[in-house]
């Protein structure tokens, strides 16, 4: 077999088709013709002289094959994100962009204000964020689909660089004269039976209270789904419902709501959020600047935390 030419546009066409799982939604993301997008496949296919695509009336799957490609493909724009990082030295045109999965508490908490400082001195930079559970964000690390991924819990991670990030534990809170606003702690089981405000189904915080029910034996009766941790407060202190949060947004709610946070006993309660990454040393250099700084950023708010 001879080596086939590999043009980048087409593997980024197959990385838009593969993360979208249609082939009109990747030609969006590519900016290419739906038409033209069949031909450059077509081509890549025979090229390779396997399918990489099965198409059905949803959309796409993906080969055995195509999954190998796939996986090539996203390693290939990483070293290309690794040449950008180490050529801005030289050159201020060039843009970076740096892929990041995080779990709920670090999208909504941690990296806001810190994104946001670091992204003020790197205009030449642009970040992919996004909310995933822990499992999968170990994942996407690991096959190369992400640079950086945030998560918590003790999750299968082998051969993944782990870097302590900030310890976090999940509460329970009630409205004011609820019948455990008495408590101060409670067993989650003492909870379970009640009515319960809860994030929407896709987010990781979400998937985590369903999982810890599940493992009980039990499941929540959620009464009402909201956006953020915000909209789950008022809910929570207009008696919907009580609802499971991180007690820095419990902390930070219960100044301005009628809300009580209690602890919970269970061990699984406690967790330590960790920076995973495939290997630090081989990330574009601004992409090791990035988890540098988080890492800064984070020490630097509990010294003045503890002021």
């Amino acid at each position: 077999m001879s080596i086939p030419h590999y043009d980048l546009v087409d593997l980024r066409l197959f990385i838009n088709i593969a993360e979208a799982g249609n082939l009109t939604r990747g030609a969006n993301r590519s900016n290419l013709s739906l038409g033209s997008v069949s031909l450059r496949i077509k081509n890549l296919e025979e090229a390779l002289g396997t399918q990489l695509l099965r198409r059905h009336s949803a959309g796409v799957d993906l080969t055995s094959a195509g999954k190998v490609l796939l996986g090539h493909a996203l390693r290939v724009y990483q070293q290309l994100e690794c040449l950008h990082g180490d050529l801005q030295a030289f050159s201020h045109g060039l843009k970076g962009k740096v892929r990041i999965f995080a779990n709920t508490t670090a999208i909504t908490e941690l990296l806001p204000a810190a994104l946001g400082a670091w992204l003020a001195t790197h205009p030449q930079v642009d970040i992919d964020l996004e909310e995933k559970l822990s499992p999968d964000i170990a994942r996407a690390v690991a096959d190369g689909s992400v640079d950086i991924g945030i998560l918590a819990g003790t999750v299968q991670a082998d051969g993944l660089e782990m870097i302590p990030y900030q310890h976090d534990r999940l509460v329970l809170a009630v409205p004011f004269g609820h019948a455990l606003s008495e408590e101060n702690e409670i067993a989650f089981a003492q909870a379970t039976g009640l009515n319960f405000v809860s994030l929407h189904a896709g987010s990781a915080i979400h998937s985590f209270a369903d999982q810890v029910a599940s493992d009980m034996g039990v499941s929540l009766n959620v009464r009402i789904r909201v956006s953020g941790f915000e909209a789950m407060c008022r809910m929570i202190e207009a008696n919907v419902g009580v609802g499971l949060l991180p007690a820095s947004v419990a902390l930070r709610l219960q100044a301005s709501h009628k809300i009580k946070a209690l602890r919970l006993s269970d061990e699984w309660a406690e967790r330590e959020l960790k920076i995973c990454l495939r290997n630090l040393q081989g990330l574009p250099a601004f992409a090791q600047e990035l988890v540098e700084f988080l890492v800064q950023d984070q020490v630097d708010y509990i010294f003045r935390s503890s002021l």
